[in-house]
């Protein structure tokens, strides 16, 4: 049987190339010897500062980092950055349920029933990117990604991208969408191999990357040869850009 993201790995090779060198050169960083955990856990906070940023909400990261924050969103988010490192098994056994506990937390607060895939429309589109599918196309969605993570012998790179954007495009649960579909994809790289230890801030990336997140999901939603490459492209300039970051905090440490 052909591998569907093999074929899209082939679209954007240099780019993924240069994902996956990004995060070896911030693996051989002398710091992560002895201080590896310490970068791991200011890795999560990043990321769920930007995640939240990404879903407009703007906090300090002085404010997280000490817990003085009351907005749900970013709550959420945090709350997602920490339970990832409990569910690794899950996500390559059950990714299903694994989604499920990513919304249970970052949703907790904003909606009655987090967890629960939304069993109608909904009008969310903090993108713009134009109307979800309904329900029943959810659904069978994500079916077909579980199995893509069962099967696929892609990229990781290529793997998180396709899982983050299908999530956005679909908006299962109808909110915090877009926190999960970011925690996913990191979770995605971790599990297949090219971030074992959650270091690679890659929601900075995504943030960094300003106007060019929605710009490329809007491409991926074309479902042409260019908007698919442009959206794993977007993903692997944002791994090399959170490779960066985490570098940035390893040379704040070694001082």
């Amino acid at each position: 049987m052909t591998d569907p993201l093999a074929v899209v790995a082939e679209m954007v090779p240099e780019a993924v190339q240069e994902a996956r060198e990004a995060v070896d050169r911030l693996y051989r960083h002398r710091v992560l010897r002895r201080r590896g955990p310490e970068v791991s856990a200011e890795s999560a906070l990043r990321g769920a500062r930007a995640s939240a940023a990404l879903e407009g909400v703007e906090v300090p990261l002085g404010s997280l980092r000490h817990g003085d924050v009351d907005d749900p969103v970013a709550q959420g988010a945090l709350r997602v950055s920490a339970e990832l490192g409990r569910l690794g098994a899950l996500w390559r056994g059950a990714p299903r349920q694994a989604l499920a506990r990513l919304h249970t937390v970052a949703a907790a607060g904003l909606t009655a029933e987090p967890g629960r895939p939304r069993g109608g429309e909904t009008a969310a589109d903090p993108l713009g990117i134009g109307p979800a599918p309904g329900a029943a196309e959810v659904a069978v969605r994500l079916g077909a990604l579980a199995e893509l993570l069962a099967s696929s012998k892609a990229p990781a790179v290529v793997l998180g991208a396709i899982v983050h954007a299908e999530l956005l495009v679909l908006r299962p649960f109808g909110v915090a969408d877009g926190v999960v579909a970011r925690a996913a994809e990191r979770l995605t790289l971790i599990e297949h191999g090219l971030d074992p230890k959650s270091l690679v801030v890659v929601e900075v990336g995504h943030l960094e990357l300003g106007d060019g997140y929605a710009e490329a999901v809007r491409g991926y939603l074309r479902g042409t040869r260019d908007g698919v490459g442009g959206w794993v492209g977007h993903c692997a300039r944002a791994i090399v850009l959170g490779a960066r970051e985490t570098t940035a905090i390893c040379e704040a440490l070694s001082r």
